[in-house]
């Protein structure tokens, strides 16, 4: 299972009662921060998260309400006494805009490991984890920015029949269970395609913000379980704006669900002028049924179907 939480939804600037859009995911005890705008640490707070758990934060880019929280946040780390090393992600530029913000964090207990996205899309495995994928694609903002889609994957079920007839001992079974290779000392190896099925049905969450609709939304946000996109304006008279800042409809939002279709989409990143987003939601569910308009501490934990 996945824990998710929305810990804010709001865009450009954060507001009394929505603040800064950001994203918390936590899989098998590590923690995933998606951007650190102004006054994540409340969000967090407000939600009873600690950020000692955060084992890697992703920036989408380098806009002030995705990153301007970083400085404090780390501070907050180190005075925990973290000693653990912190993963961070982003586009190109990213080691020399976090140690240019660090100039007002500049001693911490712990190392900052940094990975530079290029290209279109890059995927690696969470360290440990490793069926635990992250994914980061390139959408289409003023500036490069990427949006992040998060898999887990589940393998297939345990075969006891198979692993009787090929005669494998029970005390194999575990290893061969998790994936692991096993080698006898008379060199006999035992896989586990021996006794595993086929690969089942995974989790797998997508999330962006900061971007007009592009195909690469599409072709990853493709059978999510949850897609939580940027829905900038819900008043259909603002599409010139969002087309000029390169940001993204409640109706555009949608449009992309339906066509990757996704089981739910969480909309975010709410202009400062958008009063209540509800209001539009009518609308919007003609185009993807599923939409909610999501508000600061949405959450919700991502289950295996059974």
């Amino acid at each position: 299972m996945i824990d998710v939480c929305l810990l804010g939804t709001g865009g450009m600037m954060p507001l009394p009662n929505r603040l800064l859009t950001s994203l918390f995911v936590k899989y098998n005890g590590r923690g995933i921060l998606i951007d650190s705008g102004e006054a994540t640490q409340i969000a967090m707070k407000k939600k009873g998260i600690s950020s000692k758990p955060i084992d890697v934060i992703c920036f989408t880019h380098y806009h002030a309400d995705h990153i301007s929280g970083l400085p404090g946040l780390l501070l907050t780390m180190g005075n925990a006494e973290r000693t653990e090393p912190l993963l961070m992600i982003g586009p190109k530029g990213l080691e020399r805009v976090v140690n240019s913000l660090r100039v007002i964090a500049p001693e911490l207990p712990f190392e900052i490991k940094f990975k530079e996205l290029t290209g279109d899309e890059v995927s690696f495995e969470l360290e440990g984890n490793p069926e635990f994928t992250i994914k980061a694609f390139k959408v289409n903002h003023n500036v490069i920015c990427y949006g992040y889609t998060m898999s887990l994957r589940r393998q297939g079920k345990f075969n006891v029949e198979a692993a009787t007839e090929a005669g494998i001992d029970r005390k194999y079974w575990n290893a061969l269970q998790k994936g692991d290779t096993v080698t006898l000392d008379d060199g006999t190896i035992y896989t586990p395609d021996m006794v595993l099925g086929e690969e089942r049905k995974g989790i797998k969450l997508t999330y962006t913000t900061d971007t007009r609709p592009t195909d690469s939304i599409v072709n990853n946000a493709k059978d999510s379980d949850l897609f939580i996109c940027e829905g900038m304006y819900g008043e259909k008279d603002k599409i010139a704006k969002a087309r000029e800042h390169k940001h993204m409809t409640f109706y555009e939002a949608a449009d992309l669900a339906r066509k990757a279709g996704v089981k739910e989409l969480w909309l975010t990143h709410y202009s400062p002028s958008l009063v209540n987003p509800k209001e539009f939601l009518p609308e919007t569910k003609k185009i993807f049924d599923k939409t909610v308009a999501a508000k600061d501490g949405r959450s919700v934990t991502l289950r295996f179907e059974d």
